[in-house]
């Protein structure tokens, strides 16, 4: 390996892993945070945008920016409270549940690849039995991960608004109980069409953006499925997260920038890189009652199926 090319891998991880000592005391810094198994490849999405955001911060005392990762949402709830971390970018259903864990407030809705809310899809191959989402007790599901809104939190609200309990499984060849559907985590949405298509599990959810994308559900793949169930209510697709107790000035003028941002051709390069957003919106009360659906909804998954 070429010294200059470690000095830079160098340079990253540290630029990643240790803004976290005396964060708190320094109002002058802007941090961003992200749950990442991915650090590397997460701070190249995260940079650019940030380093759009502070220069036109210095009104409101802003000089730098740094970005933090936690490695899961306990740790990243800890920042938020301990004011390590001041802004974080997150589906729906995860930024509720740091919401319930830290306090930390909604501040812009994300708009992504120009859709700015989704649902959920549960399908099954054409030739399954399963009809109903009730006829799903006694078999599997495959779901992405315990952090996904579409594939997992929104789809467990369904299954407990009708009854029926999700019961965690080790591995796809375990058998769930009678009266609960067993589920597993595919880490994927193509690894979750591929369980279903190939008859490791008996059905699938993913968001009904992910059923139409090739790279997800493959063409080859959707001509042999079927739509099981829609969730009925669209959520947010993804939201901007402030910390309790961020000074309001520095939050107004976040708010400000982020919403320019789709605006200003500058900041294009920036907002694809940052998960394929192509703007910000403020919160109006349709999706203000969305999130506070996730977020009881969210209390009760905790509840009846962790």
């Amino acid at each position: 390996m070429h010294v200059s090319r470690w000095l830079r891998g160098a340079v990253l991880l540290l630029s990643v892993a240790l803004p976290v000592v005396g964060l708190a005391a320094d109002r002058s810094v802007l941090v961003l945070g992200r749950l990442s198994d991915d650090p590397k490849s997460h701070y190249e999405q995260l940079k650019p945008l940030l380093d759009y955001v502070v220069p036109r911060m210095r009104d409101v005392g802003i000089v730098e920016g740094r970005i933090l990762m936690a490695k899961d949402l306990q740790q990243m709830a800890s920042y938020l409270r301990r004011g390590r971390v001041d802004w974080v970018t997150e589906t729906s259903g995860t930024a509720m549940a740091l919401r319930q864990r830290s306090g930390a407030e909604p501040l812009l809705l994300t708009e992504r690849n120009g859709v700015a809310r989704y649902h959920s899809v549960f399908f099954v191959r054409r030739d399954s039995p399963v009809n109903t989402l009730e006829d799903l007790k006694g078999r599997t599901l495959a779901m992405q991960s315990a952090w996904s809104t579409s594939s997992y939190l929104v789809p467990a609200m369904e299954l407990l608004a009708r009854g029926i309990r999700p019961e965690i499984l080790l591995t796809p060849q375990d058998t769930p109980t009678a009266d609960t559907v067993g589920y597993v985590f595919a880490r994927s949405e193509l690894n979750i069409s591929t369980y279903v298509h190939k008859r490791v599990v008996d059905a699938g959810v993913i968001s009904n953006i992910d059923w139409q994308n090739e790279q997800r559900m493959p063409a080859v793949f959707r001509r042999d499925m079927r739509i099981l169930y829609e969730s009925g209510q669209e959520v947010p697709r993804a939201v901007e997260m402030v910390r309790t107790g961020l000074d309001p000035a520095v939050r107004a003028r976040l708010q400000e920038v982020l919403l320019e941002a789709s605006h200003d051709p500058v900041a294009g390069p920036a907002l694809h890189k940052f998960f394929g957003t192509t703007a910000f919106h403020r919160i109006d009360p349709a999706s203000q009652q969305a999130l506070e659906r996730l977020r009881g909804g969210l209390a009760r998954v905790r509840l009846e199926v962790e």
